[in-house]
């Protein structure tokens, strides 16, 4: 038989495993940065489910967390009008995602969204472009500005300049920004 003690003790201790759940290092009970992004994931899931729903769209989800972002990911038979000419459909969708994050938990979203591996592809080509710049850079000198590209794209270019031990910058307007390789 188990005394009142015991239970009441038994009961602290649930108690405080509750309580303790979600407590970070610090002593907060705000979830990890990975939960965070990971909640994120799954609210920009259930966003994109139901909009794949209404537009009568097959496609299937992939959630997941790369570096300080969460990432979805759409794939399916033929999905080639959400990503547009240029990716300016994705883009698009991408920004009604992160709003759709936003009014659910009141921070601003960095999720990232890819329709038929449109990003991967094109940050591969981004990548080959840059290096071919760069080396174009080193050999003559000279500066080498690029075509206006979304901040996705400036960002695969910055950083493979970085990469390479080079300097770049985006200069210009929105939607008319550029990346401009600079000689070391």
């Amino acid at each position: 038989m188990v005394s009142e003690n015991q239970n009441d003790v038994e009961a602290g201790e649930l108690s405080d495993a509750v309580e303790n759940e979600g407590v970070q290092a610090d002593g907060s009970n705000r979830p990890s940065k990975v939960e965070r992004l990971e909640a994120e994931g799954d609210i920009a899931a259930d966003y994109l489910e139901e909009l794949l729903d209404i537009a009568d769209l097959d496609g299937d989800l992939d959630m997941d967390v790369e570096g300080d972002r969460a990432s979805v990911s759409i794939v399916g038979a033929d999905l080639s009008m959400l990503v547009g000419a240029n990716g300016e459909v994705l883009e698009a969708l991408q920004e009604l995602t992160r709003l759709a994050v936003y009014r659910e938990t009141g921070e601003r979203s960095r999720l990232m969204l890819d329709i038929s591996g449109y990003r991967a592809t094109k940050r591969q080509e981004l990548v080959e472009l840059a290096a071919r710049l760069i080396a174009q850079v080193k050999e003559t000198g000279q500066k080498v500005s690029l075509d206006p590209m979304s901040s996705f794209e400036r960002k695969v270019v910055h950083d493979a300049v970085t990469a390479a031990g080079m300097v770049s910058e985006s200069e210009g307007v929105e939607p008319r920004r550029r990346v401009v390789i600079l000689p070391s």
